[in-house]
């Protein structure tokens, strides 16, 4: 097994940056900001051929209540699975009362710990050690996780007491469908994960704004695995004005694009706004299958309910491809269902059809239903291929293929999905027409063909006019 090293410390030591340091990706938002990370992030390092799973936690303030109580109780879990804790520090703020008290909760729980004095660039190093000797944790490692420096011989350190496992460099490739948990803020995406995992694996709390992360969850269902990806809440464009939420949001339209499966979750008891419609719509142009979750269906009157199953019957008419659960995240209520519903949206994206079949199925409909005469001439289609899968890309080639209408378009997509059997997800038909042979043939013609040819041309009309 890879050795699991755990990152924590106050708020605004760096813990996030040394993550990215490590992991060397840009997972864990970064600002100068106290209290940025909320959630659990795991992510893989590698330190020359060995490699090791870190988790970015959020800062210990010291405050139980709210959401930084539900903060401190990730940090603990983090640290029950870690085999190691790196207890960061902030060395240009120097050594604090905060720091002593997180150093004795750290000991009760008797993992191996190493201490870590981060943002000591520039600073002397001996009176930078002293200051955190007095935690009685031994040397600290004295590094700049911005700049990089010290980061290799941190991990020298803590990687020195672990065996080395040779399977440690195999990536599983098999890690099943990516799904996506999108949505506006406070509409039960971290709830609707935890319920799906079976455990409190990210924070929740009723106040909007919780999960700024996309924080990747893998897990097993019945043998077979999954990703989740909880993400941050979607406002529109004009009420963010934070710059952290700007990313959030960045990075919330990131998850849908490296998605397999996006489930929409909709607030029952505020109905479907035009937000709601908007996400979809990303998902939809983002070709990714799609399942929606109408969450807090659970005691809403029943003039209500028919009130909403009427909006969702007239506004999303262009995704009507798309399951729709009426769900209860908190109690369970209609949950299990969604599994179901992603296996077979996954399936659809990612089937493959072999040319002949496309192409008789093209020729059946054509008989059907031809296409219309444009400019004197009628579509021909003649054969088709696949392209592509998530989403499921089907390439029509024949002539004229630009001037084909979107009823047309729509009738071929209708008739595909429907004979190939496709569920929750959307298809794309692209055109593909060919090049005249003869056009502009008359240019390439040599000047003693073209004299033979004019000459032809005045004969034929000499005998025309004889007639």
């Amino acid at each position: 097994m890879k050795p699991v090293i755990a990152l924590v410390g106050s708020p605004n030591v760096g813990k996030s940056t040394l993550f990215n340091r490590l992991t060397r990706s840009r997972d864990a938002l970064v600002a100068d900001q106290p209290g940025l990370t909320r959630d659990r992030i795991y992510g893989v390092g590698k330190y020359d051929d060995r490699s090791f799973i870190v988790i970015d936690t959020g800062g210990i303030s010291g405050k139980l209540e709210g959401v930084d109580g539900l903060t401190l109780d990730q940090v603990w879990n983090a640290i029950d699975e870690a085999d190691l804790v790196c207890f960061l520090t902030d060395g240009r703020a120097g050594l604090n009362a905060a720091d002593e008290v997180i150093a004795q909760q750290l000991r009760r729980r008797g993992k191996p710990i190493q201490l870590v004095v981060n943002k000591a660039e520039g600073l002397p190093y001996d009176r930078t050690v002293s200051d955190f000797l007095a935690l009685g944790l031994g040397e600290p490692a004295v590094i700049a996780a911005a700049h990089g420096q010290g980061v290799r011989d941190l991990l020298s350190t803590i990687l020195a007491d672990f065996p080395i496992d040779e399977a440690s460099d195999e990536e599983d490739d098999n890690a099943g469908p990516r799904i996506a948990v999108v949505g506006r803020p406070n509409v039960g995406k971290s709830t609707l994960i935890n319920r799906l995992l079976g455990e409190d694996r990210v924070v929740t709390c009723d106040m909007p704004g919780t999960t700024r992360d996309s924080i990747t969850i893998p897990f097993e269902r019945d043998g077979k695995p999954y990703t989740l990806i909880d993400t941050a809440g979607i406002r529109r464009r004009s009420r963010v004005d934070d710059m952290v939420e700007k990313f959030s949001v960045v990075k919330a339209l990131k998850a849908i694009e490296d998605s397999n499966v996006v489930i929409s979750v909709i607030d029952a008891q505020e109905d479907i706004t035009d937000q709601d419609v908007r996400l979809l719509g990303h998902a939809l142009t983002a070709g990714r299958a799609l399942v929606i979750a109408v969450n807090k269906w659970d005691h809403l009157p029943k003039e209500q309910r028919e009130s909403i199953r009427y909006t969702l019957s007239r506004k999303l008419t262009f995704v009507d491809f798309a399951d729709i659960h009426f769900i209860s995240a908190l109690h369970g209520t209609g949950v299990g269902d969604l599994i179901t519903s992603i296996d077979k949206a996954y399936d659809s994206a990612m089937k493959h059809f072999p040319t002949p079949l496309l192409t008789k199925l093209l020729e059946d409909m054509v008989i059907q239903h031809q296409p219309p005469i444009m400019r004197s001439r009628r579509i021909k289609l003649r054969y088709a291929h696949q392209g592509g899968r998530n989403p499921p890309v089907i390439v029509v080639h024949g002539n004229q293929v630009e001037r084909v209408p979107a009823s047309y378009k729509r009738y071929l997509s209708n008739t595909f999905r429907k004979v190939l059997k496709l569920h929750g997800t959307p298809l794309r038909i692209e055109f593909k027409g060919h090049e005249n042979p003869y056009k502009n043939r008359r240019n390439t013609l040599t000047p003693r063909q073209e004299y033979k040819r004019k000459r032809l041309m005045k004969r034929v009309k000499k005998n025309a006019k004889k007639r």
